[in-house]
């Protein structure tokens, strides 16, 4: 059998090929690779012994050559394929056994130059491994130090088939895509000027199932994306579900755009209690009392260490997962006790960040659009009285909470806490109206001083109706974006009801 081997990870190389050699192997390598094999005891012969022609400019040009590519291109089964070979004195190869660069290992590491990651960009690495897995019929390609063991004992044995053939080849078309992607995801940064999207994406696990139990599911992570949930460590808990990491993804994104300590409850991707304190014990408690009811079952994400103090305000609460930068030995120990509680640590909660760009999936293709931003308060329009600095952060941090409920949304706040939330209708006045059942609910149970609370709604209203409406339960404060032809109309019904309205300019719909 000859055999092309140029690896950049060695990893289980000898113990693949020493089996293979008692059969007769006619080893063929370039640069460091057929260093490593002749260390290791192998007979093997340069590349340059093919070409006639040495490996130059820093190793880049070595296996791209007619007396290389040929051998890896003929197809067996062609005679005149076969008859080309004869006369240009080339043999075929029968098997091809390479991988790439390291680039993702150089992209990833923040001391890199430009010049680092031109460097490690392969060239003739996909091109050789391209050409065998097209002739796939003819060369077993392997791309992968996984796939060593289960190819060794197909070969020992004899029993390689076309179609394992083929899944090589696939693997070999969707590794050099995804390493194509990687380097202009890398080096483009912004990719809106591009005709192609390349998002450089590798499986980190198959999920149990999807939405619901008859979908097929599977979690991709990109690498160059750190400080994302694929980074989060699993403490305890069953295996994490489609529908977990789409509500980890809203509490997360919601948690980190908060600078004081804050904890954020979400349900069926929808916040569903979210709160601000001077401690992350007094953000829990807090979040707990928004919605007493719609927490039961949902995702918990704080942006501080949960200590002893925090996890017992959650320990009799049935949640799925609860996730924050760090927990205290006592808090773990705590949580231990609900073996099928996800507890889940990501120590870049604790900081603010900006979420990623968005891309989105619909048939035939996918959506991108970049991270909402909101527009600082500097800019915004004061109709009526200026609120104080506390009342200003209350407004500041409900509409980081209105922006994340999905539209139409509207959010009541009160002193840092969501107190009533209305999301996914189809009408702005329903939306209100959901708001203020859950307000009620909780200024039932809970001493409000009705001036203080705050309305926020995402996109403006079209109508005076849900002024009146607002007015009807008295409250004196509304943030919203304007810009409807009703704008007029609006601001003088809360004028005339003594309602102070802010205007931010900038709409923050959720679909």
């Amino acid at each position: 059998m000859r055999v092309l081997v140029s690896t950049s990870d060695k990893t289980g190389l000898i113990e693949f090929l020493k089996p293979l050699s008692s059969n007769g192997l006619d080893l063929v390598s370039t640069g460091g690779t057929y260093d490593f094999l002749k260390k290791n005891g192998f007979s093997v012969s340069e590349v340059s012994e093919l070409t006639k022609f040495p490996e130059v400019l820093d190793g880049r040009v070595k296996t791209l050559h007619p007396n290389v590519h040929m051998g890896l291109l003929a197809d067996k089964y062609n005679p005149e394929h076969m008859d080309q070979m004869k006369h240009h004195q080339v043999k075929p190869f029968d098997m091809v056994v390479g991988n790439l660069y390291p680039f993702e290992k150089t992209a990833l590491n923040p001391e890199s130059t430009f010049e680092d990651l031109i460097e490690n960009i392969d060239i003739g690495g996909p091109s050789f491994l391209r050409a065998s897995a097209k002739n796939y019929r003819s060369v077993i390609v392997v791309s992968s130090p996984q796939d060593y063991s289960w190819i060794q004992k197909k070969v020992l044995a004899g029993t390689i088939t076309d179609d394992d053939r083929k899944k090589l080849a696939l693997k070999v078309f969707s590794m050099t895509s995804y390493y194509d992607a990687l380097i202009v995801s890398k080096l483009a940064g912004d990719q809106e000027d591009l005709e192609y999207l390349n998002l450089p994406l590798k499986k980190k696990q198959i999920l149990r199932y999807g939405e619901n139990a008859q979908q097929k599911a599977s979690w991709y992570m990109n690498p160059l994306q750190i400080k994302t949930l694929s980074d989060a460590q699993i403490h305890q808990g069953k295996e994490l579900s489609y529908n977990n990491l789409l509500d980890l993804e809203s509490a997360t994104q919601l948690v980190q755009s908060m600078p004081m300590a804050c904890c954020v409850a979400v349900k069926h991707n929808n916040p569903c209690g979210v709160a601000a304190g001077k401690t992350i014990d007094e953000a829990a408690k807090k979040s707990i009392e928004s919605d007493p009811k719609s927490i039961f079952g949902g995702i918990v994400a704080c942006n501080r260490p949960v200590d002893l103090k925090t996890a017992e305000l959650f320990r009799e609460i049935f949640l799925e997962c609860i996730i924050a930068p760090g927990f205290t030995a006592e808090a773990l120990e705590l949580f231990s006790s609900k073996k099928n509680l996800r507890v889940m640590s990501l120590p870049s909660l604790s900081a603010v960040s900006l979420p990623y760009d968005n891309v989105k999936s619909v048939s035939g293709g996918v959506l991108l659009q970049t991270a909402d931003r909101f527009a600082s308060p500097e800019t915004w329009n004061f109709l009526g009285k200026k609120p104080d600095d506390g009342l200003q952060q209350t407004m500041v941090f409900g509409e980081r909470v209105c922006a994340a409920l999905k539209s139409n949304a509207i959010a009541i706040v009160y002193r840092g806490q969501s107190v009533g939330l209305g999301m996914g209708q189809v009408n702005r006045v329903d939306a209100v109206k959901h708001a203020f059942e859950r307000m009620k609910e909780f200024c039932a149970v809970n001493a409000v001083a009705k001036e203080e609370l705050v309305l926020i709604s995402d996109a403006f209203f079209p109508f005076p109706d849900s002024i009146e409406l607002i007015a009807a339960e008295g409250l004196k404060w509304i943030v919203q974006p304007g810009g409807s032809v009703q704008d007029a109309k609006v601001i003088e019904a809360a004028g005339k009801h003594g309602i102070n309205m802010v205007m931010t300019h900038t709409r923050h719909f959720k679909h």
